[in-house]
């Protein structure tokens, strides 16, 4: 498939973007540190391919969106990894953006947008998670652009897109949505019925089976509407950031942010907005389904050992071979090395 190309059409012309690499990867702490005797954060890791899962989404978003206009969200702690330094260098300055510390994602996308409203009032944003698996790029950047469009013709909209899972696993977040997944959306995407965030295992099992997706926290919105629904679904949050608005571009900046962090809690963006949504910004909510797509969150262990076998590259977790039913699983099969090929 053709690459989407930026700023096809003048509409392109308030896209932004938004790459959440705050977090600080505590489920694979352990794996990172048998490996490298640090802990560095596991977007800035080279898992597959020659780039890090934050350079590869990086990528994967400048396929739609030039390179000064994504919003690249870091924690100041990360800064102490010559990692981390190096893959930011080249990053226009006035997109990254520095956290005192994590906070989670309600935080890692409600300062980003402060900073987006004081430059582009007009902006529609998608938010890409830096953690995450493509394996269909293109393909996965022909839905964000859909998205886009659905926004941009009508900017009450928030659009998110849903993977179809595999298997129940309860670490995810799943979406019920209205209809059966075969009817025909004119209106672009399917209404939102529930969101559910890491069910217990059983209830995994019964919301799979009855068609639910995989939350990929891919979303497109425009900045007025998503500061909107954050003040809406979690007022104490948006009050917390409020001396940031007129303190963002002045000398005060840094303080500002610093005071504004020592008493902030952490609020994940999905359990606390998406899950809370007012009535208004639910009923223009849509979540477009993404088929055919190889979508991962490496999250754990187990799932990115999982992906990486099923890929046949070397396994971060266990590197040598996996025995599976009496033979040997081998990792250097045409298929394969074709594969990681075209990961670059």
């Amino acid at each position: 498939m053709t690459n989407v190309k930026p700023n096809d059409t003048t509409s392109t012309a308030h896209r932004w973007g938004i790459i959440l690499s705050g977090g600080n990867g505590t489920r694979l702490r352990d794996l990172v540190y048998r490996r490298r005797a640090d802990y560095l954060p596991k977007q800035y890791l080279n898992f597959v391919g020659k780039r890090s899962m934050l350079e590869h989404t990086l990528h994967r978003a400048e396929k739609l969106i030039p390179a000064q206009k994504l919003l690249v969200v870091i924690a100041k702690e990360h800064l102490q990894f010559d990692e981390v330094r190096r893959q930011v260098a080249s990053r226009p300055q006035e997109c990254i953006i520095i956290q005192p510390e994590n906070k989670d994602t309600g935080a890692g996308i409600l300062l980003p947008l402060m900073h987006l409203h004081k430059r582009d009032p007009a902006a529609v944003v998608t938010v890409f998670p830096s953690d995450h698996f493509i394996l269909e790029e293109d393909l996965f950047m022909q839905h964000v652009k859909r998205a886009f469009r659905i926004v941009e013709s009508d900017g009450a909209r928030i659009v998110l897109l849903g993977t179809e899972p595999n298997e129940p696993d309860p670490e995810y977040g799943y979406i019920l949505y209205g209809g059966r997944i075969e009817d025909p959306d004119p209106d672009g995407g399917r209404t939102v019925e529930m969101f559910v965030e890491k069910p217990p295992a059983d209830a995994a099992k019964m919301i799979v089976r009855n068609g639910a997706l995989w939350n990929t926290l891919v979303l497109v919105v425009t900045c007025k509407t998503l500061l909107q629904a954050i003040e809406r679904a979690t007022p104490d949050l948006y009050r917390s950031f409020e001396p940031m608005q007129d303190a963002i571009g002045t000398p005060d900046e840094q303080r500002v942010i610093d005071r504004v962090y020592q008493k902030l809690p952490s609020i994940n963006f999905s359990k606390r907005v998406l899950e809370n949504l007012s009535h208004e910004n639910r009923q223009n909510f849509r979540v477009l389904p993404v088929r055919g797509v190889t979508w991962k969150d490496w999250g754990t262990s187990n799932r990115l050992s999982k992906t990486l076998r099923q890929l046949g590259a070397p396994d971060f977790v266990t590197p040598e071979p996996v025995v599976s039913e009496g033979r040997a699983v081998q990792f250097s099969s045409e298929r394969n090395v074709a594969t990681i090929r075209r990961i670059h």
